[in-house]
């Protein structure tokens, strides 16, 4: 049976899901000839569709979600089948669309708040970070805020240096909220339907530059659980973690340095809080190295939590200091090669992984 939350903001308890072991979960490469190929932005709006259905107090609002199907089409049709009491168009306000979803989740509703980037979430900040994550506390447990918050995260190609924000080095301090990231159409519905059954603030951070790839999303109905992580590939040279887009970059260094005789352990955190620190002090046993990369800057990011817990847990077994990988510690360039040497990289990424085992 699925566990229950009496929580107080909500009429009803909220219902979250078993929770299946990963080997359990629908498959992620099918069988040959029975894969279902979807976009990443299909992969979102099928699970907020499916939590749409089940649950007629959550509702999506945002800038262009409704009459113009999204700006990135996350929301395509959903204004046909749910209506404009469901899809919401709303000003350009964000601090004034954050705060009306805030009051809305402690009345009751259980709101998707579309920041069309989340550079401009920076608007709203008193609201998301000030107001959702404290609430429980502040209420003496009265009122909860269940409430979702995405949009695109990270640089999103040539879009300068006030629209390329990776907020989650500056929101994941923030205790209260839960942040997750997803590196692929399949983790991408699962954790966005777990988002929209937890009864905390979740700020679900997506990547302009991903909504088109594709993968098999299957047709069962199935959840990823926070603060789990995956292991995308399998070695004992040197554990590699990150998480959202830069996943795949570290696959690619990966096949680059397998072919120099380097199999390296690749993590995808998939949700930064919770973050899953004991897959990573696991892996770090068996390779005794550490990578760490990072799509936000270096000082006081995720890489550098992810590196203090694991020198205070695994000091012993490192045969090398951590090495992290990150954007380069300044603005973003809006120059196309100027921005692509400011990310990282799978040339920058092996090169790490180089300087960890070399040492």
């Amino acid at each position: 049976m699925p566990t229950t939350i009496d929580h107080p903001a909500l009429e009803t308890p909220v219902e979250l899901p078993d929770f299946l072991p990963e080997d359990r979960l629908p498959p992620r490469d099918p069988p040959e000839g029975q894969a279902r190929i979807i976009q990443f932005r299909e992969a979102l709006r099928e699970a907020m569709c499916e939590e749409m259905r089940r649950d007629k107090r959550i509702f999506l609002c945002g800038e262009e979600v409704a009459q113009y199907n999204g700006a990135y089409k996350v929301s395509q049709g959903m204004l046909e089948e749910f209506g404009p009491k469901r899809i919401i168009d709303l000003p350009i306000s964000e601090n004034g669309f954050a705060g009306m979803g805030i009051a809305a989740a402690m009345y009751g509703l259980r709101p998707i708040i579309e920041f069309m980037s989340w550079s401009f979430s920076l608007v709203a900040a008193d609201q998301i970070l000030n107001n959702a994550p404290k609430m429980l506390y502040m209420s003496g447990g009265q009122w909860g805020c269940p409430i979702v918050f995405r949009g695109n995260d990270g640089a999103g190609g040539q879009l300068g240096s006030t629209h390329s924000w990776c907020v989650e080095g500056l929101y994941a301090n923030v205790p209260g909220l839960k942040l997750v990231i997803p590196s692929n159409p399949y983790d991408a519905k699962g954790l966005l339907k777990t988002a929209l059954r937890d009864p905390d603030p979740v700020f679900f951070l997506e990547s302009e530059r991903m909504l088109g790839d594709k993968a098999h999303v299957p047709e069962e109905e199935y959840y990823v659980p926070f603060g789990r992580a995956r292991t995308v590939r399998q070695g004992d040279a040197c554990t590699v973690v990150s998480f959202g887009r830069p996943v795949h970059f570290c696959v690619e260094a990966a096949q680059t340095l397998a072919g120099e005789g380097i199999e390296i352990e690749v993590l995808d955190m998939r949700s930064i809080r919770p973050l899953d620190i004991d897959s990573i002090i696991e892996s770090v046993k068996k390779t005794n190295r550490l990578v760490v990369v990072d799509q936000s800057w270096p000082f006081a990011g995720v890489s550098a939590e992810v590196m203090a817990q694991a020198c205070e847990r695994c000091f012993d077994w490192l045969d090398h200091p951590p090495v992290r990988v990150n954007t380069a510690d300044v603005p973003t360039p809006y120059a196309k090669n100027l921005e692509a040497a400011y990310l990282p990289n799978a040339n920058r990424i092996a090169a790490a992984v180089r300087k960890a085992v070399g040492g």
